[in-house]
């Protein structure tokens, strides 16, 4: 599936729920690969706060995320009704700290950006395709979120109060095609044994029986609902079937089905739609995040798998090791290089077949041969070495010193027989013969050995 963003700008305006001022949202079309960004719109400078896993500091009765001095507070149901209508890219002005609550759900926000209408984009959709089972648990509250393989996105949560009024409750949407009808309308709710402790912090200031659903877990007489509705800015209150509202629930199981509205939201900040199944049992802000990143961490090594060069042992090389020898200064025992398979100006990929007679193996774990850490990091940089020269007319007279090596792991163990295949990218233009560069090693579909490199070119002859 293609990318998608809005057709047009559209505001809507209401109030937050902690801070009770008024704000107004504005979403704006985005360009591919832009995803789901806030801008604050009322501060110097108007900065922008990617929606990401990895921007949260808070998650205190809601999400909250920062970058700098600037935060913005409650975008889980804006994220969740972004995801729920398919989109990808939009950018969302903000004029306030929190976006605003409006009657508790994402319904108002889906409404608004079907009306700008949905469109599609010519970039393909990237999913984070989850092919074995994630989990995440906390053993003190007994939450936990699992990822299993699926062919399309479903989620199921389960939730425990240990309250009689509401009791245990269980929510599944079995497709996103069904979250406008089963899941967008569903309001936030908050115990009444709550309220009081919540105002005391200075949160749920925009707080309305408009806009949650208060659960009376406590009998109460109608002098200490009086007094509440006081502080609430409200002539009286009455508790009805367990529930402080005048309205009706839209569901019998309306609370779980937020808990999962706001479990889409939150995992909407890992950056990508999921195509997989997610079982959440007493989910919340913090673990939702903490899942998130697990997710997070996940997706990017599947980018990395995604970049394996395809190395076809019988075509003909860019390079072979004769034609190597020339460029780098390296020679036997010490060059690592058997050919280039691909040369670009940004990018190289280069193979190092590890044969037993190496001359490091009888020394080297002889009982368990493991090619060294330190001479995977060294083929890298000659493969590199390879890279940096092409830039110059006359790589025969140049060399390549190491700089600087950052974020080196070793993840699969690399022994005689494996072919070592090596993809470098410049992470930035060449500057003064300053080469900056991302590293990969491959055996087969398992990514080896990763690292950040720098290096210098130098001209031998100056």
């Amino acid at each position: 599936m293609n990318q998608h963003t809005i057709g047009k700008a559209i505001s809507v305006s209401g109030t937050g729920l902690h801070t009770g001022k008024s704000v107004t949202i504005t979403f704006h079309p985005a360009p591919e690969h832009h995803g789901f960004k806030f801008k604050r719109v009322d501060l110097d400078n108007q900065p922008v706060l990617p929606a990401d896993v990895s921007r949260v500091v808070s998650t205190n009765r809601g999400t909250t995320i920062k970058v700098a001095e600037a935060q913005i507070s409650t975008v889980e149901h804006v994220l969740s009704a972004l995801i729920g209508a398919g989109l990808d890219n939009v950018l969302i002005e903000i004029d306030g700290p929190e976006a605003p609550i409006m009657d508790g759900s994402a319904k108002p926000f889906l409404q608004a950006v079907q009306q700008a209408g949905i469109v599609a984009q010519e970039a393909e959709r990237e999913y984070l395709e989850i092919t074995e089972p994630i989990q995440y648990r906390d053993e003190v509250t007994g939450t936990e979120l699992l990822a299993l393989p699926a062919d399309d996105f479903e989620i199921t949560t389960m939730i425990d109060f240990n309250s009689p009024a509401l009791g245990q409750q269980y929510a599944k949407l079995k497709s996103l095609d069904r979250y406008e009808e089963e899941i967008a309308p569903c309001r936030t709710f908050v115990f009444l044994r709550e309220i009081e402790q919540l105002l005391g912090q200075g949160l749920i200031q925009g707080g309305d029986l408009d806009n949650a659903i208060v659960i009376a877990d406590r009998d109460m007489e109608q002098a200490e609902l009086d007094h509440l509705a006081g502080k609430l800015g409200k002539p009286s209150m009455k508790v009805k079937e367990g529930v402080l509202n005048t309205t009706q629930l839209h569901f019998g199981n309306e609370p779980a089905r937020h808990k999962l509205l706001d479990v889409i939201g939150d995992l909407a900040l890992i950056g990508a739609h999921i195509k997989g199944k997610i079982v959440a049992t007493k989910p919340g802000h913090t673990a939702n995040v903490e899942f998130g990143k697990m997710l997070k961490a996940h997706m990017r090594e599947q980018r990395k798998l995604r970049g394996i060069p395809k190395y076809d042992p019988t075509a003909k090389p860019v390079m072979d090791n004769i034609e190597v020898a020339k460029w780098l200064p390296h020679r036997h025992p010490f060059l690592f290089v058997d050919k280039i398979t691909e040369l670009s100006d940004k990018h190289v990929v280069g193979v190092k077949n590890v044969t037993f007679n190496e001359w490091f193996f009888p020394g080297h774990f002889p009982d368990n041969p493991v090619f060294p850490g330190v001479i995977q990091i060294e083929t890298m940089a000659q493969i590199g070495g390879i890279l940096a020269l092409s830039t110059v007319p006359d790589p025969g007279n140049w060399d390549t010193y190491f700089l600087k090596i950052d974020n080196a792991k070793f993840k699969h163990m690399v022994r005689p027989g494996d072919t070592f295949v090596v993809k470098l990218e410049l992470t930035s233009p060449i500057r003064r013969g300053i080469v900056q560069m991302q590293a990969y090693a491959y055996v087969g579909n398992k990514l080896a050995c990763e690292a950040e490199l720098m290096a210098q070119i130098v001209n031998r002859n100056k």
